[in-house]
């Protein structure tokens, strides 16, 4: 071995420790296993909604949402050590409440992507082998955090389904009911961004900002709208880049596959890329 492995192992450690200085707002915890217990609070939550969905047939569903709520209350505290057990727990029952609201609307998204795909033969196929499905119910359940203020978790989840959909939707982002992702993959999908009811879209869609408003530093201003709005019963098509917190799609729109869109449409409207 290198005769000079402890003093490059130090001073890898001190290039760790400059980056947390300057950028990580709390060294109290291990990164990598609020990554790993996050992804099995997504799993002990969707075992949970969906049984069917579990590896093991004799699945408890009230016993799995306990050990997700205890876990999830954990790593509230865990990552924001500043708060009491009382606060935690207050934002875990916060979370409990709204999974039935979760739940219904996954069972409106499966429905919108049975009858919006002719491909699609059953229902349980679309839960257990489309992508869409998977990226958004973990989003869904992210989005619930995400406006609880919890930091951290939610933006794991949803790039935890990323990596395993190729879909990219950022949890603040706002969905409403009967949302269908035909095959998802690179699909992207900004924080600010709205999207009404009845809404399908295609792979490679970019729903993303056009460019960011800078400070008197020179960076980014974080927590302005970025994103386009996009109305009701709007189909998108594949490779169609939608861009602009000021873009707004109105209702019953189509926008044809490869569009570039920088502007609002009126409800009705079709655009398409004509070469």
């Amino acid at each position: 071995m290198n005769s000079d492995f402890s003093a490059i192992s130090v001073r890898i450690s001190g290039v760790y420790e400059e980056i947390a200085k300057t950028h990580c707002s709390s060294k109290s915890y291990s990164l990598g296993n609020v990554k790993l217990k996050t992804i099995e609070l997504i799993h002990l939550i969707r075992r949970t909604i969906c049984p069917q969905l579990s590896q093991d047939a004799t699945t408890d569903g009230q016993e799995s949402l306990l050990k997700a709520m205890k876990l999830l209350e954990k790593l509230i505290l865990d990552i924001q050590p500043q708060l009491s057990e009382e606060e935690a727990s207050s934002i875990t029952s916060k979370f409990l409440d709204e999974l039935p609201t979760v739940a219904k609307k996954l069972v409106k998204d499966v429905r919108a992507a049975y009858e919006g795909d002719p491909a699609a033969q059953s229902v349980e196929e679309i839960m257990i082998a489309y992508p869409a499905y998977e990226a958004i119910s973990i989003y869904r359940l992210a989005h619930i955090l995400y406006l609880l203020k919890v930091p951290l978790i939610p933006r794991i989840m949803t790039e935890y389904a990323h990596q395993k959909t190729g879909i990219d939707i950022h949890p603040g982002a706002r969905i409403g009911t009967h949302f269908f992702i035909d095959h998802g993959t690179g699909v992207v999908i900004g924080e600010t961004c709205r999207i009404g009811d009845h809404v399908k879209i295609y792979q490679g869609v970019t729903l993303g900002a056009k460019s960011f408003e800078l400070d008197e530093n020179g960076n980014p201003i974080k927590g302005i709208k970025r994103h386009p709005d996009i109305g009701n019963h709007v189909v998108i098509y594949a490779g169609a880049t939608v861009l602009g917190g000021s873009t707004v799609v109105g209702d019953n729109c189509v926008i044809g596959g490869n569009v570039w869109l920088v502007h609002s449409l009126k409800p009705g409207e079709k655009i398409y890329n004509n070469p």
